[in-house]
């Protein structure tokens, strides 16, 4: 909308039908983003419907699409990594109503939306009619998310570890893999060798791991993402106890190693026992999380 001389939208095209994600903005609110992948094109229309004998003065008008990652720990740093802007018409005047089209094409969206903790990856459409008065610039946004499928290709490995108090417990626990896709079932089982010690109860965790910079000035942000409990009670000696995690049920993003140097996402299963004295004994394993489809 501006004022009283014309309304102003940005619409895109192909939406009837597309996947959509949904994702929090500033204020908290929950917002439904219609969903393109890294290699799509992104096109639509500046649409002017100017009132009856009015016009605009212009110094141009551009589209712009821009991928940014903002950083909210300790302190706001924005950057962005994708930076394109198109030149929609040239100075001039609009006298009649008009629909403007663009796209952007081949464009290369190597990282996913992504809404951390602390951490955010965001695409916006930004269409601007330039004014001589740069405050007087008629903007309209329209954000957009970026989501990346892959074909895992490499074979994933069980996990096998043992921990232990010396001559009061000693349990092994196995994982049927160590890569799962976010809608995987996680297969796996604890086996206790030793126990001398009054277990209450066994639970696991799921643990996002914002690492925010590199290096000796890195900063962890852990987020426990679920947890729910696999055993109720004292076990015995040679018990095994299955454990099975449908990863679809949880709020999961694909594992991201270092997005433009900013910042990395990894995830963690956190095995934890606790005694009847409320001490706890834990074990914390790496896995790695990738998008199989949409």
């Amino acid at each position: 909308m501006f004022g009283k001389k014309a309304e102003v939208a940005l619409e895109l095209d192909n939406l009837e039908g597309r996947k959509t994600a949904t994702f929090k903005d500033s204020s908290g609110k929950e917002v439904s983003l219609p969903v393109y992948t890294g290699n799509e094109d992104i096109s639509g229309r500046l649409v002017v419907n100017m009132k009856r004998g009015k016009k605009i003065e212009h110094q141009g008008v551009k589209v712009e699409l821009i991928g940014r990652i903002d950083i909210t720990y300790e302190r706001n740093q924005t950057s962005d990594f994708v930076s394109m802007s198109r030149e929609l018409e040239p100075p001039g005047t609009i006298n009649e109503s008009a629909t403007i089209p663009f796209s952007f094409n081949k464009v290369d969206k190597q990282f996913e939306t992504y809404q951390g903790r602390f951490c955010k990856v965001r695409y916006i459409i930004k269409t601007t009619i330039l004014r001589k008065n740069f405050s007087s610039n008629i903007v309209n946004e329209q954000e957009v998310s970026v989501l990346n499928t892959t074909n895992e290709t490499e074979e994933s490995t069980s996990i096998k570890m043992e921990v232990g108090i010396e001559e009061c417990l000693h349990i092994e626990f196995e994982y049927n893999k160590h890569k799962y896709h976010l809608k995987d079932c996680i297969l796996g089982k604890v086996n206790f060798l030793l126990v001398r010690i009054r277990i209450k109860y066994m639970e696991i965790a799921i643990i996002r791991r914002e690492t925010i910079g590199a290096g000796a000035q890195a900063t962890n942000e852990n987020e426990t993402v679920a947890k729910f409990e696999v055993m109720d009670g004292a076990p015995v000696r040679g018990e095994f106890i299955p454990i099975r995690v449908f990863l679809g049920a949880f709020d999961l993003t694909p594992t991201y190693y270092n997005v433009n140097n900013k910042f990395s996402v990894r995830h963690f299963l956190n095995l934890v026992l606790v005694d009847e004295e409320d001490r706890r004994y834990f074990k914390q394993q790496e896995i790695v999380l990738w998008r199989k489809d949409l």
